[in-house]
């Protein structure tokens, strides 16, 4: 084979794999989305630095558990997953600094405390109000008492 038809192959090669990654991103957010609607959800675990670490991704709740998928990944499974009974709302913020170009546009910061700490969250004014209204309603049986300390 000449050298020019092997350098032509690969570089369709390599013009073929982003298109495939792209399209695979593609069908995996219709699948998630497939069961309820996902929305746009930046993470931020490790809030020992202010203003770095985020991580964006994709939302979506699943009966009592919201979970959070990264934005470039192939996996179908959630990289993390919240009880809804331990997961609390502490409060809002805007984004400052690094974090107005690390984050989606519009999106304001959400503190949560965990059993496992502190967990800061970046979503819309909309999915705010559908993410603060899934926490405060409780299931059937739920321990209303245990919310008011």
């Amino acid at each position: 084979m000449p050298v020019w038809q092997w350098l032509l192959e690969s570089a369709a090669v390599l013009l073929l794999l982003p298109l495939l990654y792209g399209l695979a991103l593609i069908v995996r957010r219709r699948v998630l989305s497939r069961n309820g609607g996902t929305f746009e959800l930046s993470c931020r675990l490790h809030t020992a630095h202010p203003g770095r670490g985020w991580l964006l991704g994709l939302g979506r709740y699943s009966g009592e558990h919201p979970e959070w998928f990264r934005i470039f990944s192939l996996s179908h499974q959630p990289r993390r997953v919240w009880s809804r009974g331990s997961l609390s709302y502490s409060g809002r913020r805007d984004a400052v600094g690094a974090e107005q170009m690390s984050l989606y546009a519009g999106h304001v910061i959400v503190s949560c405390a965990t059993p496992n700490g502190p967990v800061e969250l970046a979503m819309s004014e909309a999915s705010l109000t559908g993410f603060q209204s899934r926490l405060e309603a409780g299931p059937p049986g739920t321990d209303w008492d245990r919310h008011r300390t």
